[in-house]
């Protein structure tokens, strides 16, 4: 894991002119035809019991483990998807840069499962926009994956880092012997 962070560009972020909008997501994902968006099929892919495909894509039923807090929920309207990079974040680490089909690409990564991850609507909106020195997921038992999760995501877009956000990294690092950090970097 050290390895990878040091592998991440150190800069100041940089969020002016930040807009949520500036992201377009939840796009038509993998099969415009399905009438399923990126959330949808993010949610269908992590599913431990399979939902009911409604029309219109309306997800019933189901079971999904939220690993940010360690809990079962069974209502696809409990879950929230989030960007393991946040959307602010991602922008002021380098997206701002990026033209309006990359942002849509990053938002809509449905490549690689990290980007997006199906987790409770309670801890995605405590983490919100913050990055691991400001919050880490509340089951302490899954702070390593999600650091290794945290600097793939960075390291596939080409993401920078701030000092105190690699301070924080390099301290998982510590704690986590023996974590490794893969990625594939962004088309």
């Amino acid at each position: 894991m050290a390895t990878a962070i040091n592998l991440l560009p150190l800069a100041a972020e940089a969020n002016d002119a930040y807009q949520r909008t500036s992201f377009r997501h939840w796009n038509a994902g993998r099969n415009p035809t399905d009438g399923c968006n990126t959330r949808a099929e993010v949610l269908l892919a992590e599913a431990v019991e399979r939902p009911q495909i409604l029309p219109g894509c309306k997800l019933s039923g189901g079971r999904w483990w939220s690993y940010y807090d360690a809990k079962w929920l069974t209502s696809a309207s409990a879950l929230d998807v989030d960007h393991m990079v946040p959307l602010a974040e991602a922008w002021g680490s380098g997206a701002s840069q990026w033209t309006a089909e990359r942002r849509e690409a990053y938002a809509n990564d449905l490549a690689v499962h990290p980007s997006l991850v199906a987790v409770s609507a309670a801890s995605n909106r405590s983490k919100a926009d913050r990055d691991p020195y400001e919050w880490l997921p509340p089951a302490v038992e899954v702070a390593c994956r999600y650091t290794s999760e945290w600097i793939a995501t960075k390291l596939r877009w080409g993401l920078t880092a701030d000092a105190l956000e690699i301070g924080t990294l390099a301290q998982q690092a510590d704690a986590c012997a023996g974590a490794t950090v893969t990625y594939e970097p962004a088309p």
